[in-house]
């Protein structure tokens, strides 16, 4: 079984001998055996001075783009790192005198999208300049750390769900995610990792051993996660997600959607690895609310195969075709930018968008960004601290 790097942590105590400190962590910072960091901490005698929660909260409470303004009592000051504006989503400068180590400990998925290596980045340059150890307790990166896919992010779309420029699956731990952050910013920043024993890069999560705890409301299994690179696209299309269901990005579809003509199109499509399953549900909030709508549920039948990313735009773009402007982009306020669509945002760029609208074939989108990943392959082995 994968021991991370908090066990490894409470087995050398002598590392935080002394020292004032600060912890960023959610309901994933847990132990083999499933006790939390900041309880195990106290049981061995050391001091947390202070708590910070990512988006969701301690306890992955609150939906996705909703402030946290109340943590649970944990017995310790608990700051929440997603409030109502930008500037919420890093720690002010007086939060982080008096500490001298701040411990990363939270379960990340794999996909850019995904805020909490986002928190991480935003808090080490909060951090840069000051005399404070950043150690980051790794853990595995649920997708493997082999496979990479999509563009990379344009710079020029930097959000809460852009801030590195990597693909959309990366294949990197959130603590090697750190070091690549770190060398991309030039950021003096005392730096560290406490790596994982026993992880290798072609493990995804079921092989680790370890127990899956949902580290955000929409995330309840490794299967969700799976599929999310692709499927968090529709949070930018006027199409369910599956939130308010038991089977988020699993599940998608709309009021327009025929499940049996949109399955059939998709299965004419080469795309390896999933099978669509047309359906129909009832989301009991968040898109389509109290309704039933036709949709698509996503099994995928070949892991290795699958390519979550070009299975998403293959959707985008047979919804486009199937419904034509029945299918929108939505405008409006994504994760603090009003701006730019949230799914540009996502994407990292406008281009898959524009061909899509140009009704350009989903084989030709999809090898777009091929150049994006051969070059970000090339770099990517320089932050590998796991060997394959």
């Amino acid at each position: 079984m994968v021991i991370n790097g908090l066990d490894i942590l409470l087995g050398n105590p002598d590392l935080l001998a002394g020292r004032s400190i600060g912890l960023i962590a959610n309901q994933t910072s847990v132990s083999s055996k499933l006790d939390y960091s900041w309880t195990l901490l106290r049981r061995a005698g050391v001091e947390l001075t202070r708590i910070f929660s990512p988006e969701h909260g301690l306890f992955a409470v609150e939906q996705d783009q909703i402030a946290v303004d109340r943590e649970p009592e944990t017995g310790c000051e608990i700051v929440s790192l997603y409030g109502h504006n930008e500037q919420s989503l890093a720690p002010a400068r007086e939060l982080l005198e008096g500490l001298d180590l701040v411990l990363f400990d939270i379960q990340d998925v794999g996909s850019r999208y995904y805020t909490y290596v986002n928190t991480l980045a935003l808090f080490m340059e909060a951090a840069q300049g000051l005399d404070i150890e950043i150690m980051v307790l790794d853990r595995p990166n649920p997708l493997g750390g082999e496979l990479i896919e999509g563009p990379l992010l344009d710079p020029a779309f930097h959000s809460f769900v852009g801030v590195m420029p990597v693909p959309v699956r990366h294949g990197l731990t959130a603590g090697e995610i750190a070091h690549f952050y770190r060398d991309y910013k030039k950021l003096d920043l005392n730096l560290s990792v406490l790596a994982m024993q026993g992880w290798s890069r072609r493990m995804l999560f079921p092989e680790t051993g370890l127990p899956w705890v949902p580290p955000s409301p929409n995330m309840p299994t490794f299967e969700v996660a799976e599929v999310y690179p692709g499927m968090c696209l529709f949070e930018g299309l006027n199409v369910s997600e599956g939130r308010g269901s038991t089977t988020p990005f699993l599940l998608s579809g709309a009021p327009f959607v025929d499940p049996e003509a949109l399955a059939a199109r998709l299965s004419s499509m080469p795309l390896e690895g999933v099978v669509f399953r047309p359906t129909w549900f009832r989301p009991t909030f968040h898109k389509y609310a109290g309704g039933v709508v036709g949709g698509i549920y996503l099994h995928v039948t070949d892991r290795e195969r699958f390519r979550p990313f070009a299975t998403g735009v293959a959707m985008t773009c047979a919804l486009r075709e199937l419904y034509g402007d029945r299918l929108s982009f939505l405008d409006g306020v994504y994760e603090f930018r009003d701006d730019i669509p949230a799914f540009d945002l996502l994407a990292g760029s406008s281009e898959i968008r524009s061909m899509i609208l140009d009704g350009k074939p989903a084989e030709t989108i999809i090898s777009s960004w091929q150049q994006d990943e051969a070059s970000f392959a090339a770099i990517k082995p320089n932050f590998h601290l796991y060997d394959s």
